[in-house]
């Protein structure tokens, strides 16, 4: 009978991360989740003409199970400006790892959500005008939005 503690342990070496894309025309922010997929963490913000690069290189060190791309809306339902620039990368993203499932996921207010966050956690006004820490909060939103809305 093989021990609770060993069987955990493997499942645990399969599991993948989640990875969420806050797309924007000058840099993009990126989150993860840990293998478990429990806890949504802040990654980085990259320039975007870098970012298919690095997605091929991060996915090649860790186990990627699925990509959350931000789906910019308008009040009304219907899709914002930026939705132009994203479907060609998605398009680009898709050819590029094939293997890897991709899915969109509703944005809207995610940038506000995310200088709150800044004003809430104490930072500093100076602080909150980086605009690459905004982008990767709000990507780490629209991953705990989907981790939240998956339990």
């Amino acid at each position: 009978m093989p021990c609770l503690k060993n069987v955990f342990l493997q499942k645990q070496l399969y599991m993948a991360r989640i990875l969420a894309i806050d797309f924007g025309k000058k840099r993009t922010g990126i989150a993860v989740t840990d293998e478990l997929q429990i806890i949504a963490s802040g990654l980085t913000t990259v320039n975007t003409d870098e970012l298919l690069p690095f997605l091929k290189e991060y996915s090649s060190k860790e186990k990627v199970g699925l990509i959350l791309i931000g789906h910019p809306k308008q009040m009304d339902n219907s899709d914002s400006e930026s939705e132009v620039l994203i479907l060609p990368f998605i398009k680009k993203l898709e050819k590029l790892l094939p293997q890897i499932p991709l899915k969109r996921v509703d944005e809207r207010f995610t940038s506000k959500m995310a200088f709150q966050t800044m004003i809430d956690g104490g930072m500093k006004k100076k602080q909150r005008r980086n605009k690459a820490m905004v982008d990767e909060i709000s990507a780490t939103i629209i991953l705990q939005s989907y981790l939240y809305h998956q339990h």
